[in-house]
């Protein structure tokens, strides 16, 4: 009918400025999608087996171990970030990214669950294609060892290969603060007693009987004290792991192999809260 009124349109106008303009987040709006976000054929072209002819489990093997380069890139994101969080007495920070570690290192334990489903006979086929490389030149994991606690100057003159910004990498975690200097640092911060090691046991004592007024302090040495556990309990898994593959054959990259691993094991980043249990 002409002349009648238009009837007005239910839906609301969006302003340009909504969130929704334009369509720009989800599919529509095209801009980004997972697999650019991720990098992923960059990423999943990174697997390169080297045997001829190719052995089936070498892509396996690959895999486990560009992943837990993966994890123990976050590790030192989130352990970084603990030890100034500790730094700056900001606990609950520290205490809520401990969790996070603690649940990366039990993955890390239960991936070689994974890599034992290959054979030793799977393994031999290819082998010989790693030498000299070895996971003793994994130079994240030497930075997470410093980080914790276990500063060892002489791998910068045991490693083979490093490149100048690996050297600079692993100079800067001998020189800067462990996250054990950070607690004890707190500690301080606190007013207990920190001038050395006797005083430092003094100080948790007393954290440790004081739950009423340093319960933070002693929640927070526990979940030092996982860490700590958890990196001796990957360091076990990970060298029966080795006897299960390889016996007493020597490494890779010219150790002795599992003797030079199990040697390993008895490594602690916090001896004094170990220590701490006898004197409770």
């Amino acid at each position: 009918m002409t002349g009648s009124a238009k009837a007005p349109d239910p839906s609301p106008a969006v302003p340009p400025s909504a969130p929704d303009a334009g369509h720009g987040f989800g599919e529509e709006g095209g801009r980004l999608t997972y697999g650019t976000y991720l990098h992923l054929p960059g990423l999943l072209s990174q697997q390169v087996p080297m045997s001829d002819p190719p052995a089936h489990d070498e892509l396996l093997f690959i895999t486990v171990h560009q992943v837990y380069e993966l994890w123990f890139q976050q590790l030192l994101h989130d352990l970084e970030t603990i030890r100034d969080a500790m730094r700056d007495d900001r606990v609950w920070v520290a205490r809520h990214l401990f969790r996070r570690v603690h649940a990366i290192e039990r993955v890390m334990v239960e991936q070689i669950d994974v890599l034992e489903t290959m054979t030793p006979q799977d393994f031999l086929k290819f082998r010989a294609e790693l030498a000299p490389a070895s996971g003793f030149q994994s130079v994240q994991f030497r930075e997470l060892e410093f980080l914790s606690g276990a500063k060892d100057p002489s791998i910068l003159q045991r490693f083979r290969g490093l490149t100048d910004d690996e050297v600079r990498r692993l100079r800067r975690r001998l020189d800067e603060p462990t996250i054990w200097d950070a607690f004890v640092e707190l500690l301080g911060g606190r007013g207990l007693p920190t001038g050395g090691d006797d005083e430092v046991m003094r100080a948790m004592r007393t954290v440790a009987h004081d739950r009423a007024s340093h319960d933070d302090l002693w929640e927070l040495s526990e979940d030092l004290l996982t860490h700590d556990e958890m990196a001796a309990l990957w360091r076990s898994r990970h060298v029966q792991m080795v006897e299960r593959q390889i016996g007493t054959k020597s490494g890779t990259g010219g150790s002795t192999g599992a003797p030079y691993l199990r040697g390993r094991v008895a490594l602690r980043y916090f001896p004094l809260l170990w220590e701490l249990r006898a004197y409770l």
